[in-house]
Order: C-alpha cells, then structure tokens, then sequence
C-alpha cells in the first residue's frame, strides 16, 4: 500500500525487477504484483510480518530464490502508534521497535553480506517527519522514525568501504490511507496552516525520492526530508 507500493513501481519502471512483502497477500499486493509485470519486469510477493525476525530472513531467501540477491532494499514497513508517555501501552511500544527498527537490524543483517560480495548496493530506509521534530501524542512513533535518520548515518559509515550506500527519506504529511483517519477540519488546517506549499503530498512524490536515492552513488548517510516545507518553518 501507499509509499511501499508507489516505490515498488517506481523502482520497476526504472528497470528492477522487485520483490514485495506485506503480511496478507490481498488484491492490493496483487494488484502490484501484476503492474510490476506488464512493466516487463519479474515480481515476487512473499506474505511476511517485518516485526518477527523469522519472517525477515524468509522473505530474505525467497526473493533471493526467486530474483537473486537484493541490489537495493527499502524497508518501508510501519504502522502508527499513537498516545503520549501515560497513554502508549507497553506491548505497543515494544511492537513498534519490532517493525520499525528492529525489522531494519535483521533485514540488513541478511542482505549486506552479498552486497559487500558484489562491492555494491543500496538500503533506504523510510522515516518521518515525526521522527525529526516533537510530535504531540505519538511518543513511541516518534521515537522510532527518530532512530532511522542515526541507523542510516552509522550503517552508511561502517559500509562505505563496501561501496554500499544507506540513506533515508522523511516523509510529511503525504496522502495515503495512514491519514485517513483525518477528520476534513484536521486535514485542511494542515495545507492551509501546517504545510507552506499549501498541498498534502504524494506517495509516487516520496517514491520518486527513494528511486533517486536507490540510483545516485554519491550520495550516502543522508535523511532527504519531503513534506512541503513543514519542518523548514518556524511556527
């Protein structure tokens, strides 16, 4: 769905072949699937939960089987997790260091060795705006995405001599079903008060982003910041 989807295409009309995981297949990742296919490119889905350490590595196996070894990984795998420090429950905060970071410690772990075989590669990891400023009510959301921007800065420099390039995107306030919770009064206090260009974004904006990094070599250990200019202001 929303920006994992947008990237898988992207990426597949620049001309990889993809694979994709979510944790049910369903007509969405189906519809995928299928698109990156009539693009002439070879797809593969593996139902996987990114939380379970266990699932990574076998969607790991499974796209190598199926694809080979991964030149590019993007981990965009989340989920909201909403309350302040009184609110969030433990279990919720613990789930989301599973899908969140933890998933990007295992998924890195099994796909680095046959990038550093190669001498190349790419991982881009997905972040938040939420991660770069305080965010009321979404203590363990923030948390987490805060710690993606540092994963990538750390791995990017432990990997450079491998030729292997780690960067991070930071997406705003972008139009896919995580904000579909939005009453319309919320939403258009954010283009009208919170975003200066005016203009919620789009997941094919930030896959574009992702794409971009996947194929620029120079650039490493960055976190590419794409929400209209929100974090730039002063409020």
């Amino acid at each position: 769905h929303g920006i994992g989807a947008a990237t898988a295409l992207c990426l597949a009309r620049d001309g990889a072949h993809v694979a994709i995981c979510a944790r049910h297949e369903d007509e969405a990742s189906r519809e995928v699937t299928c698109a990156i296919t009539a693009l002439g490119r070879h797809a593969h889905f593996s139902a996987a939960d990114m939380g379970r350490p266990e699932d990574v590595l076998r969607c790991v196996e499974e796209t190598r089987r199926a694809l080979g070894d991964p030149d590019i990984v993007v981990h965009s795998a989340g989920a909201a997790a909403a309350g302040n420090l009184l609110e969030v429950c433990p279990e919720e905060w613990y789930a989301a260091f599973d899908v969140h970071v933890h998933a990007v410690f295992h998924l890195c772990r099994a796909t680095v060795p046959a990038m550093r075989a190669k001498r190349e590669g790419a991982i881009i990891l997905v972040s938040s705006v939420a991660g770069l400023r305080g965010c009321p009510n979404a203590l363990a959301y923030g948390v987490v995405k805060g710690a993606l921007p540092q994963f990538a800065r750390g791995l990017a420099r432990d990997l450079a001599g491998d030729n292997i390039r780690v960067n991070c995107v930071a997406p705003g306030i972008i139009r896919t079903r995580f904000h579909d919770h939005l009453s319309p009064e919320q939403a258009r206090h954010n283009v009208e008060n919170r975003i200066p260009l005016h203009r919620e974004g789009t997941a094919e904006q930030v896959a574009e982003a992702i794409t971009f990094l996947a194929g620029n070599d120079f650039i490493t250990g960055e976190t590419m910041t794409i929400d209209g200019g929100m974090t730039m202001r002063i409020a």
